[in-house]
C-alpha cells in the first residue's frame, strides 16, 4: 500500500514520525514534490477566496497526490496539551479534502485530542495501524519506532539544525550541515530570528526562500525549535498566562523568548526578528500582535511582521528584508562607535 503524505501544515513537524509508522507496518510513504506556483494555483481554485494560505497550499499538494498513492493520511490534531487547542481548519481537513478534491484516494484518519485522555489516544493509534495489521502488538511496536524517530528529529533540531536540514538527515538519510550557519560573506555579522509556524517558515514558494536569502546576505538564522521547549513554556506562561493555542509556543514563546521578554536570564542574543504569518489566519493575527506588543515593550531588538498571502510580490519581500537589515547594521555601527 502506498500513503500519500503532503509536503505541506504539519509535515515539516510529524514527518519522520508518520513515515517511520508506516514504513513499520509495511507501507510505502509518498511524499509530495515541494510546492510551486502550479501547487498553490491549484488548490485556491478548489477552495473559496477566504480560505487562508497554508490550507490552499495543502489543498494543492492533494491534487498532486492524487492518483500517485492508494491512499492519503490526513490527521486531525485538536489539542497536544490539555486547554490548548488547534485551529479549526485544522479539525476539518478529511471533509474539506473529500468535498473539494473528490479525485482524491480514501483517506487514512486519526484524530489527536490530548483533553480526552490517554486512552482515547491509545485507541485512536491502534485503529490507524490495523488497517495494515490487526496485531494490536504490532501496532504498539509501530508507535514506539515512530516514537523514536520523532525524539531523534526533535534532538537534531534542538542541537542547531533547521527541520528542513533535520529532515534530510532522518528521513533522507544524507547529513546535514548546522542549520544556523550562514552560506554567503560576513560570517554570523548579525542574526536574525525567524518566528512563526513551521509551513510558513520553511515553505520556500511561500516565503519566496526567505531564509535562503537572509543566508546570502551574511546572516546566521535561528528559529524556534532550536530553543528548549521548557523555556519557550516558560515565556508564554510569563508574557500571557498560559497558551490556548497548539502551537502557541512556536509564536508568542520563541518570539518573547529571542525579543528577552522571557523570565530569568535573557535568551539567545539576536540581532532582529522576524515574524511570519499567513494573511486571514485568526490565531496568527492575535499571537503576533502579542509579539508586536512584546517588542515595542522591549525595544532592544528589532522587530519585522512579514504577513503572506498568494499574492505577495518576491520584489516587496526583498525590500522589506533588505531595508530591515540594513536598518540593523546602521544601528550596530552607531552602538560600536558609541562604545569606542
Amino acid at each position: 500500500m502506498r500513503v500519500g503524505i503532503p509536503r505541506a501544515l504539519l509535515y515539516y513537524q510529524y514527518f519522520p514520525l508518520w513515515k517511520a509508522f508506516f514504513e513499520y507496518l509495511g507501507a510505502e510513504v509518498v511524499v509530495s514534490q515541494p510546492t510551486t506556483r502550479a501547487t498553490l494555483l491549484e488548490g485556491a481554485s478548489r477552495v473559496v477566496a477566504d480560505t487562508c494560505l497554508p490550507v490552499k497550499v495543502f489543498t494543492g499538494h492533494v491534487v498532486a497526490l492524487a492518483g500517485k498513492c492508494d491512499c492519503l493520511f490526513i490527521p486531525v490534531i485538536r489539542s497536544l496539551k490539555p486547554r490548548t487547542y488547534n485551529c479549526a481548519k485544522f479539525l476539518g481537513l478529511p471533509d474539506m479534502t473529500r468535498a473539494v478534491v473528490p479525485e482524491a484516494p480514501p483517506i487514512l484518519e486519526i484524530e489527536i485530542d490530548v483533553n480526552r485522555g490517554r486512552r482515547f489516544l491509545y485507541q485512536s493509534v491502534y485503529r490507524l495501524g490495523r488497517r495494515r495489521a490487526w496485531n494490536p502488538l504490532r501496532v504498539r511496536r509501530a508507535a514506539r519506532a515512530a516514537w523514536q524517530a520523532h525524539q531523534e528529529y526533535e534532538r537534531l533540531t534542538t542541537s542547531g539544525m533547521t527541520r528542513q536540514q533535520a529532515l534530510e538527515q532522518v528521513a533522507g538519510g544524507g547529513t546535514a550541515a548546522t542549520g544556523s550557519r550562514p552560506d554567503g560573506p560576513g560570517h554570523a555579522e548579525m542574526t536574525i530570528a525567524l518566528v512563526g509556524h513551521a509551513y510558513m517558515v520553511y515553505d520556500e514558494h511561500i516565503n519566496h526562500g526567505l531564509m535562503a536569502r537572509l543566508r546570502k546576505y551574511g546572516v546566521r538564522v535561528v528559529v524556534p525549535e532550536m530553543l528548549d521547549r521548557a523555556r519557550l513554556e516558560a515565556t508564554v506562561q510569563h508574557i500571557v498566562g498560559r497558551a490556548y493555542w497548539t502551537y502557541e509556543e512556536d509564536v508568542v514563546g520563541a518570539g518573547g523568548y529571542f525579543l528577552g521578554g522571557g523570565p530569568g536570564p535573557a535568551g539567545p542574543v539576536v540581532d532582529g526578528v522576524i515574524g511570519v504569518m499567513a494573511f486571514g489566519c485568526g490565531p496568527d493575527s492575535l499571537m503576533m500582535e502579542i509579539v508586536s506588543r512584546e517588542a515595542a515593550r522591549h525595544r532592544e531588538v528589532p522587530f519585522m511582521c512579514l504577513t503572506l498571502e498568494e499574492h505577495s510580490s518576491e520584489a516587496g519581500i526583498v525590500t522589506r528584508i533588505e531595508a530591515f537589515l540594513d536598518m540593523i547594521a546602521r544601528r550596530k555601527r552607531r552602538y560600536q562607535a558609541a562604545c569606542v
